[in-house]
């Protein structure tokens, strides 16, 4: 009896001060860890939750790739540079899920990564409510590569990119950094023009980076303006490879992206 009566009093006690955790919990935005498996491996990933996150509608969901730089398995590398960080400063007001991927060091945004990051992007659907209509790709420097990769073998996913610093040809420090599949001997500029599905693309890129060159982006602009695509190109004066500081806070950036939305909608791979 007195066992079944300090049961009792735990549950009244839980019932009492479950409701405040869970408003608490919910109060602003913030980040959570997860994990998925691909082959038989496990990746951890964080997601940023909205103010206000509530199950009772769909929202938005921001496919964010990061760097070379913040490769690693530790969960905390990738949120040092590009849009975490902004949405730290600003995320108060920012509508949307974004899915956080970390790929491990020495790898791309191709093949199991690639793969690793569109689950983690479908278990965030699944869990945070996501709108089909409304997902959205960004990336910066190598994820600026994995974000055309990403476009080309997925078209049709997206509803609006944001590719910042990256490129789609190897870089002099980097051969083997470049997107899977381009064709040999053909125009590789309007080969991923005519793939990407008519995807809606804003590019940057700083006039004097020395990491990633501006060759590839100064020829896919007018390549995705040839084939009729909804294309803008900014360029930043001066700034060198870290572009995306002032490209993710253009205040123009995110009103542009969150306007688009798929008609049609298709299954995450």
């Amino acid at each position: 009896m007195r066992l079944r009566f300090s049961l009792l009093s735990i549950l009244l006690l839980l019932s009492l001060y479950l409701p405040s955790f869970r408003a608490r919990a919910a109060d602003g935005s913030h980040f959570v860890e997860r994990s998925v498996t691909v082959q038989g491996t496990a990746y951890r990933y964080q997601v940023f939750v909205p103010d206000g996150w509530t199950a009772k509608r769909r929202w938005p969901i921001v496919l964010f790739l990061h760097g070379s730089g913040e490769a690693g398995s530790d969960n905390t590398k990738q949120m040092t540079q590009g849009l975490p960080p902004w949405l730290r400063e600003h995320g108060a007001s920012f509508p949307a899920v974004v899915v956080i991927p970390q790929a491990p060091e020495h790898t791309y945004w191709n093949g199991p990564i690639e793969q690793m990051a569109l689950q983690a992007m479908q278990n965030s659907i699944d869990e945070f409510h996501g709108d089909r209509h409304r997902l959205y790709l960004t990336g910066l420097s190598m994820g600026g590569f994995g974000a055309w990769q990403i476009a080309i073998d997925h078209p049709g996913l997206f509803a609006a990119a944001a590719i910042i610093c990256g490129a789609i040809n190897p870089i002099a420090d980097e051969p083997a950094l470049h997107v899977l599949g381009l064709p040999a001997g053909a125009d590789s500029y309007a080969w991923v023009a005519s793939h990407i599905g008519g995807l809606p693309v804003w590019i940057f890129h700083g006039s004097a980076d020395t990491v990633v060159p501006l060759t590839d982006d100064h020829r896919l602009y007018p390549a995705l303006q040839a084939a009729h695509d909804e294309v803008r190109y900014t360029e930043f004066p001066g700034v060198n490879h870290g572009s995306w500081v002032p490209a993710y806070a253009l205040p123009e950036l995110w009103p542009w992206m969150f306007s688009h939305r798929l008609e049609t909608v298709r299954a995450t791979p």
